[in-house]
């Protein structure tokens, strides 16, 4: 099944969805390559790759499929060396989240034919972004999970930001887990909707099988937006992850032992108590103790899929939901 809006068109999509960047559980092309295919705009997360693995991984998406993907990045992560990988790539899409990318950046990107999104929290930041030559502005609402510096909840924030930047394209974020959440991001003036939770809990996603668990069994009440993760970063923070042991404790007293070990880049890398790394499938140790990354449409998560039987899921249900109000 399609569903159609300006997104779709531009950017040769069959639905209006777009995969979050989800840095950590998405380095790898298992999962933008599934989402792509699908017919929505997958996304590998960059996270802390280095330029040449960076390179790699992109030409492992292009391997498994031919449709559109989006590379995003943490900006204050973001090397000069990784943006000349996407250039040279040409890359469809360059997404930017927690800051606004530099306008040398922008115009790179734009003159190797690689658009450029923006994740922005407040109707300030949309407006810069626009005016600063991002192609879509993906509006995050308080409600979604991980790194949210939101000032409004979606349904608050979306329809100012269309209104604010028209005609400039408007993507929501922020507690859409199914096809009425997709169906009221459209009815609120946005083109599409940009997803993670619900594809953190998928087959194809580098998440540890123990967190996409508790993202099935969590309740929507179970999530906290805190600032306890990642002490050492404090330019980014806060996240929204599940309520655990670790968001229970305070820092102060407490320490910060080795509570696990994980791989990144091939490398062992020890995680201690209050790191923000997000336990991965190589990830040992104790979950209560890690920041488990996740919005508040938590509790529409109902059991780990497939990648396209999401997608197709949340398309089918959205036509059906906006086809109830055609005239």
């Amino acid at each position: 099944m399609e569903l159609r809006t300006r997104f779709t068109e531009e950017y040769g999509l069959a639905t209006p969805i777009a995969q979050a960047g989800m840095a950590f559980v998405a380095m790898t092309p298992e999962l933008p390559v599934a989402v792509s295919n699908a017919g929505a705009l997958g996304a590998l997360g960059v996270g802390l790759l280095p330029a040449p693995v960076l390179a790699q991984v992109v030409s492992g998406i292009r391997a498994g499929t031919d449709r559109p993907f989006n590379v995003n990045f943490i900006t204050g992560f973001t090397s000069d060396d990784q943006i000349a990988t996407v250039c040279d790539a040409r890359v469809p899409v360059a997404s930017f989240h927690w800051g606004h990318p530099p306008r040398a950046w922008i115009d790179r990107l734009h003159n190797a034919g690689v658009r450029v999104f923006e994740q922005v929290g407040s109707v300030d930041a949309a407006k810069y972004a626009v005016d600063d030559g991002v192609d879509v502005v993906v509006a995050q609402g308080l409600e979604a999970g991980g790194h949210n510096f939101a000032t409004l909840p979606t349904f608050a924030l979306v329809p100012l930001v269309v209104d604010a930047v028209a005609p400039a394209l408007v993507l929501a974020a922020g507690g859409i887990a199914d096809g009425r959440g997709l169906a009221a991001a459209l009815m609120l003036g946005a083109d599409g909707a940009w997803i993670g939770t619900r594809l953190v809990a998928t087959d194809e996603s580098g998440a540890a099988e123990g967190y996409k668990e508790r993202l099935v069994t969590a309740a929507a009440t179970e999530t906290v937006r805190t600032s306890l993760f990642g002490p050492e970063m404090p330019d980014f923070n806060p996240m929204r992850v599940l309520r655990n042991r670790a968001t229970e404790e305070t820092p102060a007293g407490t320490g910060r032992p080795v509570i696990g070990r994980t791989s990144l880049g091939g490398q062992d890398v020890e995680i201690t108590r209050f790191s923000n790394l997000v336990p991965m499938r190589a990830t040992t140790g104790d979950l209560d103790e890690m920041p488990l990354l996740a919005g508040q449409g938590v509790g529409l998560v109902d059991a780990v899929k497939s990648a396209a039987s999401v997608i197709a899921d949340i398309t089918a249900q959205a036509s059906e939901m906006l086809g109830r109000y055609h005239a």
